[in-house]
């Protein structure tokens, strides 16, 4: 697809309907909210705000909007009554959308050559991690299930699904030699890194869990700590999120991103 983009010129919003990734506004909006519920963190009021505006304009071809900045926040103005968002917010919003992955802008030239508009094309949010990974235990569970798992409870660290990185497991099992806790804690790993679009980076998630866990244990000697998986998950949330607005600073000051074995020019 990042070929057909090169030099593509405005013209009607029809033009562009083969890049819709969504069959029906329902399903579009369905997507919308989604990664707006798992990305909450990430946007402020003012930036929801603004990419729910965007997504209006992405009716006619699912998923697609053909705009300008000004037109967008001239709307925003006027149905709020002259208080309407700033271009920077605007522009803040468009940054974090495309870092997450919910959207893709490219520059769009005029018949004459003249830049114009930007196409805005919305993705589909990623499937989450599967939810039997995420369930807690049935509470029904029968004598023999309760019997298996109290023999499994004794397994120690050797048992830990190759999965979850040695580094990780090396360390934990010096505080909880147990296959379980050790992947329960790589899990809230994952579930935190998969928020703010980390799951792929494995170093990444390796240094976070290590530094986290080493932060709780830390806290363990200190104090009273009730729920240490709790608190570990708080530390891993809070370190995902440094690193995403660390990462968001840099997109706004040079306006470009690495992505994979391709840079990918940022335009406004």
């Amino acid at each position: 697809m990042k070929g057909e983009f090169k030099n593509m010129k405005n013209g009607q919003i029809e033009k562009f309907t083969r890049f819709s990734q969504f069959q029906s506004v329902e399903e579009f909006n369905r997507h919308v909210r989604g990664w707006l519920e798992e990305h909450a963190r990430i946007f402020s009021k003012s930036e929801r705000i603004a990419l729910m505006y965007l997504s209006r304009y992405a009716v006619k071809v699912v998923g697609v909007a053909n705009v300008k900045i000004g037109t967008l926040l001239k709307t925003i103005n006027e149905e709020y009554n002259g208080n309407g968002i700033s271009r920077s917010t605007m522009k803040r919003m468009i940054v974090k959308a495309k870092q997450i992955g919910m959207l893709i802008t490219h520059e769009l030239v005029r018949e004459n050559g003249g830049q114009s508009s930007n196409l805005y094309v919305f993705m589909r949010r990623p499937e989450p991690p599967k939810p039997e990974k995420l369930n807690p235990p049935n509470k029904t569970t029968s004598l023999k299930t309760i019997k298996e798992i109290e023999n499994r409870n004794e397994l120690d660290h050797s048992y830990t699904s190759e999965k979850v990185p040695q580094p990780f497991v090396k360390l934990v099992k010096c505080f909880f030699d147990s296959f379980q806790n050790i992947e329960e804690y790589w899990r809230m790993t994952e579930i935190a890194a998969y928020k703010y679009v980390y799951e792929k980076n494995q170093a990444l998630k390796l240094d976070v869990a290590i530094q986290s866990f080493k932060q709780t244990i830390r806290k363990m000697k200190l104090s009273n700590v009730k729920k240490p998986i709790a608190y570990y998950y708080s530390v891993v949330v809070s370190k995902f999120e440094q690193e995403f607005h660390r990462e968001l600073d840099e997109i706004e000051q040079d306006g470009t991103k690495y992505y994979g074995s391709t840079f990918i020019k940022m335009t406004h």
